[in-house]
């Protein structure tokens, strides 16, 4: 099989690694990848957002399935172009994919469905939404409806907090598009996990839990990022709340959506709180999730791609997984300054010699030039391993960590060891 991988970080990286040790493919190609994929697949000068140009390319290339790894493509409709020219490809329509693209429409969803969600209140109007919270009881959440790379989400512990994140959102227009409607929810307490599930439009396939870490700094502090690390298992995980996550969330999400002429394929993607009451959905992407991806991935024994392509053509009848019992580990190294403005072009030195440590290393935000290696973006790297526990896993990361090297580099130092 010929696959193409569209997207460029270390989820994308992930996924080329662990499609290239399936006998069933012969080639793989990236659009536009990262250095660190050149090994492992050919890189092609196509952007994620460019969906005719990949449809053309597929098509040329008879590539035999594609993965879309962002969610950019996915709100513009690659799955949809692809379809009309029925060329494979795992991944959700444009209209299955709003259960990511509009929080409005998911928590809307979710009310419908009587699938467990934070209370909420959704404005497009800053005076009316300003109004609200002189009546509303904090800790409160303020979302940006649309999509904001994990970065649209303020916990608001008093009124000037909320009003701060009106004035972020809608009036400065921080997220643009993103931010002409806002959600406005309930803050939970409890911990935070991510379920992920493969799915065929009817079906669904679990994959192992993981927790991810979102905020800036250690102990949970500061703003929220795409993700400063992850752990799989997720260590709350249990029989029964796994069956209970299934059974009022991922099951009934799946068969809502196709009621609605919405039928999900691809990777259901479900950020969930443990609290009190049971599991909650925080969010819903439509995607695989970063960094969790990669720390599932290094526990997936199994071939990727009979998972994929089973989804893909509607058939997960015979699709099984077997998995690592040992634990994963994944923290990102990411550039001074993330989320907010970061200056990129910074050499990164040290890699082969963490390597040879035993952790993968995959790239987020990389490039490559005629002096060498170079950051180019806010994460720039996911140092992963798997051990058969969770401290000899992160400890293995961190001596990993010690090796590598670059201007303004920093990356938290409690994945793993503690949390609220």
């Amino acid at each position: 099989m010929k696959i193409l991988i569209v997207g460029s970080g270390g989820r994308e990286h992930a996924l080329v690694w662990k499609i290239s040790q399936s006998k069933r493919v012969s080639k793989i190609f990236a659009a536009p990848g990262n250095p660190g994929m050149t090994q492992l697949a050919e890189l092609v000068d196509i952007k994620p957002t460019s969906i005719i140009e990949l449809a053309d390319f597929a098509q040329q290339e008879k590539i035999d399935l594609t993965v879309v790894g962002p969610e950019q493509p996915l709100a513009l409709g690659i799955v949809d172009e692809f379809n009309n020219r029925n060329l494979k490809i795992f991944g959700p329509t444009q209209k299955a994919a709003m259960i990511e693209t509009s929080k409005s429409f998911a928590k809307e969803f979710m009310r419908k469905n009587n699938i467990p969600t934070p209370a909420f209140k959704v404005f497009s109007s800053p005076s009316e939404a300003l109004d609200h919270f002189s009546e509303a009881q904090f800790p409160l959440v303020v979302k940006a409806d649309g999509l904001a790379a994990g970065k649209g989400v303020y916990i608001c512990k008093k009124k000037e907090d909320a009003a701060a994140a009106v004035n972020d959102i809608m009036l400065e227009g921080k997220y643009g598009k993103s931010g002409e409607r806002i959600v406005v929810e309930e803050f939970l307490s409890g911990q935070e996990m991510t379920f992920m599930a493969v799915c065929d439009g009817k079906r669904v396939f679990p994959l192992a839990t993981s927790m991810d870490y979102k905020k800036a700094l250690e102990g949970d502090k500061g703003p929220n990022t795409g993700g400063m690390g992850a752990i799989s298992p997720a260590p709350q995980i249990s029989r029964d709340l796994f069956d209970q996550i299934m059974k009022t969330i991922i099951q009934p999400t799946v068969a809502g959506l196709k009621f609605e002429n919405k039928e999900f394929k691809g990777l259901l993607y479900a950020g969930l709180m443990i609290t009190r009451d049971g599991p909650q959905v925080l969010e819903f992407n439509a995607r695989f999730g970063d960094p969790e991806t990669q720390v599932v991935l290094m526990r997936l024994k199994s071939d990727l791609v009979d998972i994929l392509d089973g989804a893909a053509d509607e058939n997960l009848f015979d699709v099984a997984a077997d998995w690592e019992e040992n634990v994963a580990g994944c923290v990102v190294l990411a550039t001074k300054g993330y989320p907010q403005k970061v200056v990129t072009g910074h050499r990164i030195q040290g890699l082969e010699r963490a390597k040879s440590l035993g952790v993968e290393v995959f790239h987020a935000g990389t490039a490559q030039d005629a002096e060498g290696l170079a950051t180019s973006g806010g994460r720039v790297l996911n140092v992963c391993a798997v051990a058969p526990t969770l401290k000899d896993a992160m400890a293995k990361i961190y001596d990993g960590i010690s090796f590598i090297t670059f201007e303004d580099m920093v990356f938290r130092r409690d994945i793993g060891w503690s949390r609220k």
